[in-house]
Order: structure tokens, then sequence, then C-alpha cells
């Protein structure tokens, strides 16, 4: 499966605390929502290890840490239900794979693991 999803909110602006609780913030859910659109028109739901590729085309040069971005598309993949539980993942890689002021992205392979 391969699959473009916009680029993510930050951790920091995905969830809110409220009264003690986390919650997903309202950036969040929109998030989700707009990858469960772009999931609908991929078929088919992982139900074995899975390999995942993520080629992050940045929106600016500002620093960041790659690894925080990758929370919200595995969290929202998972609400979408390509597959059951991001548990399934046994492999993956990410890498800057430039920049796109224009149109920022996460370029996604998903593969199955024989």
């Amino acid at each position: 499966m391969n699959i473009t999803l916009p680029w993510p909110p930050s951790v920091n602006r995905m969830w809110r605390n409220v009264n003690g609780k986390t919650l997903l913030a309202a950036e969040g859910r929109r998030y989700r929502e707009e990858v469960l659109w772009k999931v609908k028109a991929h078929s088919g739901r992982f139900i074995t290890p899975v390999r995942v590729i993520i080629l992050a085309w940045y929106p600016d040069r500002r620093r960041r840490d790659i690894d925080n971005i990758l929370k919200a598309p595995l969290d929202a993949l998972t609400h979408a239900g390509v597959w059951s539980d991001d548990s399934l993942i046994e492999c993956l890689s990410i890498e800057k794979a430039g920049y796109s002021q224009h149109e920022p992205r996460l370029d996604i392979t998903i593969q199955e693991i024989a």
C-alpha cells in the first residue's frame, strides 16, 4: 500500500489535558478525519506483521526531531483501520526526503512481511 498523508500536527498540538484526562485536541481530530478519507481509497486491512517506510517532505527548514513526526500518522492509520494495532509494525523507517513548502507531506509505503 502506498499512501500520501498530509503533514501531521506536532505531538504538543495533537493532545490536550482536560481535568486530568488526556484527550485528542481539535487539530488531532481533524487530522484523523483527513487520514480516514485518504485511506478509504485503499482496500485491505493488514492482519500480519508489516514494514512501514515514510518519506517526510518538511514544510520548512525549522529544526525538528524526526521521531516526533511518527505518532500522529501511525495512530491515525490505526484509527482508520489500516491495521488492528500499530504493534503489527515490525520494521519502521523514516527519512527526511526534502522540503515542500506548498505540499508538506508524508509518503508512506506499507508492506506485509512474509
